[in-house]
């Protein structure tokens, strides 16, 4: 380990040295960033899974920083020019693009007009011009370099001007003020190509915009972006060119009288800037700026995908999954209690069949026969209609329905895969959509982890960002829920148990043999007695293996059986035999532990204690069951029924960068603004809203010619 990137890394992330190390340490020996957080708190100091990613990810770029920077001391030594100052340099850069900066004298150059000038004999003439200790006519001086490929005065000293602006180009301190410069002073420009279409005006508030860099909002550099790449807009950085010229100007030129000197260096620190330098200096800010930016959407996808996988499951109700549609009809599937389907059917409620009261018919028989407390209707192709229809056919019922939209992205794209294929090889892809959307309202996380987390959809600019980058974040929050959740043994699918801490398809493979040919398993440890998993992946993945009405009462806890002996110790300790775990005695008894005592009298750290103490009490604890329940209907709310300052219930659908998009009940989710979040300043809305939150809201304006609502988070006075 590398002492002093620790150091740096503590200070930066406000993580001590010791738990930096010893999480280094953990990660080195192979355990999982799941495994960690949940059950070595006593040795990182209760970091959770989103630090210990920061320490991996940091140290890893750290070490590979100073890879680079040993790297350029190599190969400037190799050259016989390595200084003590520019060593210092290197040694004292934080960024990779200052090391660059350092290097870019000393790389091998490409040919250039510099390089021909020097190949020319021209770089005496350079350099006796910027010793600015010139007497007399430089031309009378310039005749001496003249030869075959330098035929004239002018041309010798052209020349020399290239060679100059090379040098001033190649200043890394020179380019590092030029960047500062450029950042806190420059103008993002973005105009409308005279030739680009955009018939849908997609980047209509783009096609004469002007905004600071340093204020730029991220989503608008996305967006700026995507409008560059698809052909609609022009871009590029503006700033006062005097600026940096006059900044050149006072570092290059000394005291001279010689005046000939001073404009042909003016003349270099101009050709300098504007063939050389500006257009490095904004490709380089142009690409810190979409790198922030991706990291920012980034976050925000993988935020907003955490909250829609944590979405409490709808447990004990049986569900109609309603996947809408027009030509084809809408698809329905009948769920029992935990997701079975009993019955698929499709009916022509709509356009162009529109065999309404048939429809109805159909669904009051369904509702009948099969007891339905839930209909679950898809957001896609005709989810509004579909909902009118649903809410038609619950007033004509006699049973107490309720009705949901369910997101059903990628839903085709389950219902498409292989894996849908094999769960249910007889069914077309729309009734397997049907299904996917009922059980995304029983049991939302079980049924998206059958889905790539990327074709989920929760966030803005999928395709601006770096697709690796967005898949590995994704696929970090399935890993971090589905292990903080845990999962049962013996009903998990292949698709919940590849989240599993340390599992891998091979392992997987056969816990599904184990349970096709023995029914279920007893026991956590039958995993290692029958060889399933070897000593480290049991250790890793066992915690998170839940199972119920076994032969241990611990094994349906995520106590780590490495602890059973210690939590059997406790129990022994208070006299609390262990047929009492999950009731309200052993809630009551352990609620006047005296845990300083215990942890000096029987050799426990307080954070496993803290773990094995809220198992006892609620051994199938599930952190979802804590969160608010989705809002079922019975009616629909229309636009045309809104008034400005009105108070509606709503869910969160979507939160970016600018606002969050909040579900009310009409056919087009309701956009609440930053700006209309509170009265005290936020950052990003996610400081406020997350996905799935069900907030009270204010109608704050109606547009009824594009069928939308702006929403207020503020009373309406």
């Amino acid at each position: 380990m590398n002492d002093k990137i620790i150091e740096e890394l503590a200070k930066t992330l406000n993580i001590s040295i010791k738990s930096i190390k010893s999480t280094l340490t953990l990660l080195e020996e192979g355990n999982t960033i799941p495994f960690i957080a949940r059950y070595r708190k006593e040795v990182t100091g209760n970091l959770d899974e989103v630090q210990i990613r920061a320490i991996e990810e940091e140290y890893s770029y750290e070490v590979n920083l100073q890879k680079r920077k040993d790297e350029v001391k190599r190969l400037i030594e190799e050259k016989g020019l390595l200084t003590d100052e520019i060593s210092m340099a290197i040694s004292k850069a934080n960024k990779l693009v200052e090391i660059e900066d350092i290097y870019r004298p000393f790389k091998e150059k490409k040919k250039t007009k510099a390089t021909e000038a020097i190949k020319n004999g021209l770089e005496p003439l350079a350099k006796i011009i910027m010793s600015f200790n010139v007497t007399g006519s430089i031309n009378n001086i310039a005749l001496k370099y003249l030869n075959d490929n330098v035929k004239t005065v002018e041309d010798a000293i052209m020349g020399a001007k290239y060679i100059i602006a090379e040098w001033i180009s190649d200043n890394a301190s020179f380019r590092s003020k030029i960047r500062y410069l450029t950042y806190h002073n420059g103008i993002m420009v973005s105009k409308k190509k005279k030739s680009a279409q955009d018939e849908l005006k997609t980047y209509e508030m783009y096609y004469d915009f002007k905004e600071p860099v340093k204020y730029l909002k991220m989503y608008r550099v996305l967006a700026i972006n995507r409008g560059e790449d698809e052909g609609v807009l022009n871009v590029n950085i503006d700033i006062e060119e005097s600026l940096i010229l006059d900044y050149l100007k006072s570092k290059i030129i000394k005291n001279t009288n010689n005046s000939e000197i001073v404009a042909i260096v003016n003349d270099a620190i101009l050709d300098s800037y504007k063939r050389l330098i500006e257009p490095s200096i904004e490709r380089e800010i142009r690409s810190e700026l979409k790198l922030k930016a991706e990291d920012v959407a980034i976050d925000n996808f993988s935020d907003n995908l955490e909250k829609l996988l944590m979405q409490p499951p709808i447990k004990e109700k049986t569900v109609l999954g309603f996947d809408p549609a027009y030509r084809t009809g809408c698809k329905l599937a009948v769920l029992d209690k935990t997701g079975k389907p009993l019955k698929i059917s499709v009916i022509y409620p709509h356009e162009p069949k529109c065999e309404y009261e048939k429809s109805k018919e159909i669904v009051l028989k369904l509702i009948d026969d099969y007891a339905i407390d839930i209909v679950a209707i898809g957001n896609g192709t005709a989810s509004r209609e579909s909902e009118a229809f649903i809410a038609d056919v619950i007033k004509s019922s006699k049973r107490n329905v309720e009705y949901i939209i369910v997101s059903e992205a990628g839903a085709s794209v389950y219902s498409a895969s292989n894996l849908a294929i094999s769960e249910f090889p007889n069914l077309h892809v729309e009734e397997r959509s049907a299904i996917s959307i009922g059980r995304r309202l029983e049991d939302p996380l079980s049924e998206l982890v059958k889905i790539d987390p990327e074709s989920i959809g929760v966030g803005l600019y999928q395709h601006d960002v770096n697709d690796k980058k967005l898949k590995e974040s994704l696929n970090f929050v399935v890993e971090k829920v589905v292990n903080q959740i845990g999962v049962n043994l013996n009903t998990a699918s292949p698709s919940i148990l590849k989240y599993i801490s340390g599992l891998t398809k091979s392992t997987i493979d056969k816990i599904i043999k184990f349970r096709d040919e023995f029914g279920s398993f007893k026991n956590r440890n039958e995993l290692l007695k029958k060889k399933i998993l070897n000593d480290k992946t049991y250790e890793q993945a066992i915690g998170f293996l839940r199972i119920q009405n076994g032969d241990n009462i611990l094994d349906m806890t995520s106590i780590h059986p490495e602890s059973y002996e210690l939590t059997k110790k406790l129990l022994a300790y208070l006299n609390i035999p262990l047929t009492l775990i999950g009731t309200n005695e052993i809630q009551e008894k352990l609620s006047s532990l005296n845990k300083e005592e215990i942890i000096k009298n029987i050799g426990i750290d307080k954070y496993t204690l803290d773990d094995i103490i809220e198992c006892l009490e609620k051994p199938n604890r599930d952190p979802r069951d804590m969160l608010p329940k989705p809002i079922l209907k019975k009616d629909i709310l229309h636009l045309e029924d809104l008034k400005v300052g009105m108070k509606l219930q709503g869910t969160v659908r979507n939160v970016v960068d600018f606002g969050a998009f909040v579900d009310i009940g009409i056919k087009n989710d309701g956009l609440v603004h930053i700006s209309k979040m509170s009265n005290n300043y936020i950052k990003h809305p996610s400081e406020l809203l997350k996905v799935g939150d069900i907030i009270d809201v204010y109608v704050d304006d109606i547009n009824l010619e594009k069928q939308k609502v702006s929403l207020s988070l503020k009373e309406i006075s």
